[in-house]
């Protein structure tokens, strides 16, 4: 899935596609290498299908697992 990182200054400018996630941090692999990205503080314009969706990471902190279970 690609992202982009839109509110922290120091991850300005991180785009690329989600690599791994853990329950606090995404890692996106850039044309240059990998960088990981904790969700807390920052906000994430995710694009699938040509749609986007923007996320705060503070709403999306648990474990990618345990997503399922929130969800239903």
């Amino acid at each position: 899935m690609d992202v982009e990182v839109l509110s922290a200054p120091c991850y300005a400018w991180i785009a690329g596609r989600i690599v791994d996630e853990t329950k606090n941090t995404f890692t996106v692999a850039t044309a240059r290498s990998e960088r990981m990205v904790p969700k807390k503080g920052n906000q994430f314009k995710f694009m699938h299908h040509n749609e986007e969706f923007v996320i705060a990471g503070s709403e999306i902190l648990h474990r990618p697992e345990d997503r399922i279970k929130k969800v239903r």
